[in-house]
């Protein structure tokens, strides 16, 4: 049994309104009146942000409380903004005196000041706010009368860079006030056990309870049934524009969710061609201007709207009211984030949420298949909370400096009391101060990178009162995705690994291109762009340089999906799915047949193997696997294998990766090569790829330049804004350029140097899931040398060497040219 006690001004609110409090609810104020801190787990819709301020409410109800009591953390801006607007109702209508505020970067500047001397009771704010609030000198001030803290949607930040920053603010708020009590809030989790420990890290003293909310309806899932042609590959799901328009008009609001921002307007575009009744949609994401946004908020809101196209921006929190469908168009990726989106239908607990899933092509029908039922078994594959960054702790450091000088006893104790940072060595930390304060042994001798300085007493300060400004002009860890332009220059001659002669300058520019596709790249790699055939020559500052090239199969590593990559979990539900043919009637037809023929001319995967097909087509030979691994760590096995390859001389050309297969093709003879046992599977799929052949692709790539960009503008060695002006790309790609060679050459242990690998590894490379499928396949791979193209290996093919096709002819063509490769899998003229 829950004990609680309610103040009667609550109480008699609830009975005014016909509610009674939720068990939940209830067991977070009997826990915060007991003195714990709560880590809270319940479905959207379970007034999960009620709970989470209930204890404030109660404590507040009587008045005469001064300063900063509650502080809650959003991970997105406008859902503190969304949660104050829905805070701020019951507090009027209790009539309750109680001032609540939102502090933002849309917050105006005076407002800002205003809130360090006069804070609001409850403040609303972000991670990256809370960092620049803990840098002012007195913070304790403000921080030391705080009762609360609320972390709202907690799973979303502690698997990121924000989280890292978030956790160290943490361990600084906690010396600041001795009664602090931290409730978090959270629908999705995997391992509840990983997050309470992370809350209860800076308050180590103060009991945590795990607060688990069961019960309420089951979400409704289905698979759009349609009538159309399934598509083999793409991500666009245009044939399912007219349907997804009746639906639409069925129902009286729908959210449909993409997983990309070029995907939302597409699907948009689409829509809007066919409305033909005028029903207003509308679009959100997050390249929309804050008013367009906040417009669209705010007529969902009124229930003005009939239909909202969104990306990841609408995953968290805000409560529609109204919507009573949501629409998840192309493959969830994940069981969790697939539960995060259903809840924003139906915020009624007793009555089920329903959703329709809309798969874009026929492999994503398993993957959406694989989704269905893990939701309908409620499992979780949220991501784990991830140790700190050295990026981000440098931040933190200097932050504190700013705020007032520190002994590095006192500040590294404070550090470990972040969940991140809970086991870092000594060691470690004095090199990060090292570096906050010099810059490292590499960069010492500059003065610019001597920011702290040593007093007699042995405490550290700031050098120089701008430093402390220019840290609160470039303080966070989201680095927006810089834009690189494309310039045609005169080709220069290059053999594999070997620049023989300088890159030309001058030339017209072709257009933009975002800078992470350039760091896939080596020099002489070709790939298509502006409707012709263009070789890699180099990449200066914020320019890529290219020459026209005559390679008639150009080689480009295309990434196709969404930005989210396949999870673990539904990636070994879809590979059980494969391999288990009883479970193929609950496909649709054409799907179901696709697996059938599949089976007649080849070998369907099973599901702790791995399929690799060879088999010749035209003047080339082509090299198919399905690790089902997601798109990442394909990424990363094509780049390898084709190291490989060359060396034992199959004269790879290039490959495609997508989130279920790997193709690679060359002039090799890889079915002969492999027969004659001069190329070993195991060999080439061993585990050892991992060692020197990654760390030699690292060294040619210049993925490590564009990496250490982002772990240098973190850490604050490369500042991004000055006052009155902000450095362009190009004078901050040509700063880390500089810098990365110096400390690349002169000390390869440096900490960012360590931080871009880490980064690398986890993020871009994602070596930690390719090693775990490297290691389940190993001796258990089954080769099937064809001599013609399997039904499976269709999609991935379609994305081989063809040249963009854009406009209202890209439909067609790719189904033109899916029956033609599917002819020739099935042997028919």
């Amino acid at each position: 049994m829950v004990t609680a006690t309610l103040p009667p001004i609550i109480a008699e609110w609830f009975e005014r309104k016909g509610w009674r409090p939720r068990e939940h609810q209830l067991g977070v104020l009997g826990s915060w009146q007991q003195g714990r801190s709560q880590l809270l787990i319940a479905p959207t819709g379970a007034g999960k942000t009620l709970a989470g301020f209930l204890p404030t409410l109660s404590d507040l109800a009587d008045g005469g409380f001064e300063g900063l009591h509650t502080l809650y953390v959003s991970p997105l801006k406008a859902l503190a903004v969304d949660v104050q607007r829905n805070l701020n109702a019951p507090i009027l209508e209790m009539g309750l005196k109680i001032s609540a505020e939102t502090r933002t970067g849309d917050t105006p500047a005076s407002k800002r000041v205003r809130q360090r001397t006069k804070p609001p009771q409850i403040l609303l704010t972000t991670p990256e706010q809370l960092a620049l609030l803990i840098s002012h000198p007195h913070a304790e001030l403000m921080f030391g009368s705080l009762k609360r803290i609320v972390l709202d949607e907690l799973h979303a930040l502690v698997t990121s860079k924000r989280g890292e920053l978030l956790s160290l603010a943490l361990a600084r708020i906690a010396a600041h006030a001795p009664d602090l009590q931290i409730t978090a809030l959270s629908a999705t989790v995997a391992r509840p056990d990983l997050l309470r420990d992370w809350i209860a890290a800076p308050l180590p003293e103060r009991e945590t309870e795990l607060l688990v909310m069961k019960g309420g309806a089951a979400p409704e899932l289905q698979i759009l049934e349609t009538e159309q042609h399934l598509p083999w590959a793409g991500h666009s799901a245009n044939y399912a524009h007219a349907e997804l328009y009746e639906v639409i008009k069925r129902h009286k609001t729908t959210l449909l969710f993409v997983n990309t921002r070029s995907q939302a307007e597409m699907l948009f575009q689409g829509l809007w061609n066919i409305n033909e009744d005028m029903l207003p949609i509308a679009l959100h994401h997050g390249s929309l201007s804050v008013e367009q946004r906040r417009k669209v908020e705010s007529a969902m809101v009124s229930g003005a709207l009939k239909a909202v196209v969104c990306t990841s921006t609408l995953d968290l929190g805000i409560d529609w009211g109204d919507v009573d469908l949501v629409v998840q168009v192309g493959a969830p990726k994940g069981s969790s984030r697939m539960l995060q989106r259903i809840g924003r239908a139906n915020h009624r607990l007793d009555e089920p949420s329903r959703a329709l899933l809309v798969p874009s092509n026929r492999f994503e029908v398993l993957e959406c298949e694989a989704a269905v039922e893990a939701v309908a078994e409620g499992h979780q594959d949220s991501e784990d909370p991830i140790a700190g960054g050295y990026d981000v702790l440098a931040q933190h450091v200097l932050g504190m400096a700013c705020a007032e000088p520190f002994h590095a006893d006192d500040l590294y104790a404070e550090v470990r009391r972040a969940w991140p940072y809970r086991e870092l060595p000594r060691g470690q930390f004095d090199r990060i101060l090292d570096f906050v304060a010099t810059g490292g042994y590499a960069l010492r001798a500059y003065e610019r990178y001597a920011r702290l300085r040593q007093t007699e007493d042995g405490r550290w300060r700031i050098a120089h009162p701008q430093v402390a400004q220019q840290y609160r002009l470039n303080a966070g860890t989201i680095i927006e995705e810089p834009m690189v332009k494309v310039r045609l220059v005169r080709g220069r001659g290059f053999k594999r690994g070997a620049v023989t002669g300088p890159i030309g300058y001058g030339g017209r520019v072709l257009g933009e291109m975002e800078e992470s596709f350039f760091g896939q790249l080596q020099v002489g790699d070709t790939f298509i762009f502006g409707g012709e055939v263009v070789a890699f020559e180099g990449l200066r500052e914020n320019e890529a340089f290219v020459s026209r090239a005559q390679a008639t199969d150009p080689k480009i590593p295309s990434y196709m999906g969404g930005k989210f990559p396949l999870s673990t979990y539904l990636a070994e539900r879809v590979r059980r799915i494969m391999d288990s043919p009883e479970e193929w009637r609950k496909l649709p037809e054409q799907v179901e047949t696709w697996l059938r023929l599949q089976r007649e001319v080849s070998v369907v995967p099973q599901r702790d193997s791995l399929l690799v097909e060879t088999f010749p087509r035209g003047t080339q030979n082509f090299m198919v696997c399905y690790p089902f691994e997601g798109r990442l760590a394909h990424q990363t096995l094509g780049m390898l294998l084709t190291r490989r390859l060359e060396r034992a001389r199959a004269r790879p050309l290039g490959f495609v990766a997508s989130e279920y297969s790997l193709g690679i093709w060359g002039l090799g003879d890889l079915s002969g090569l492999i027969r004659t046992g001069r190329l070993s599977l195991d060999e080439l799929f061993s585990e050892d790829m991992l060692g020197d052949d990654l760390e030699d692709w690292l060294d040619e790539s210049a993925l490590m330049k564009r990496t250490f960009r982002n772990c240098a503008i973190i850490a604050g060695l490369i500042e991004r804004r000055h006052p009155g002006k902000e450095k362009t790309g190009r004078q901050i790609t040509m700063s880390s350029d500089l810098i990365y060679d110096v400390l690349y050459q002169h000390e390869p242990d440096h900490i960012l140097i360590q931080a871009t690998r880490r980064d690398a590894a986890r993020g871009l490379l994602d070596i930690e899931r390719l090693g775990q499928m490297l290691k389940r396949i190993r001796t258990h791979i089954v080769h099937k040398p064809l001599t013609r193209i399997s039904p499976l290996a269709v999609p991935v093919m379609l994305d081989i060497g063809r040249e963009p096709i854009f406009g209202e002819g890209r439909e067609s063509a790719m189904a033109e040219a899916a029956d033609e490769l599917m002819r020739e899998a099935l042997g028919r003229s």
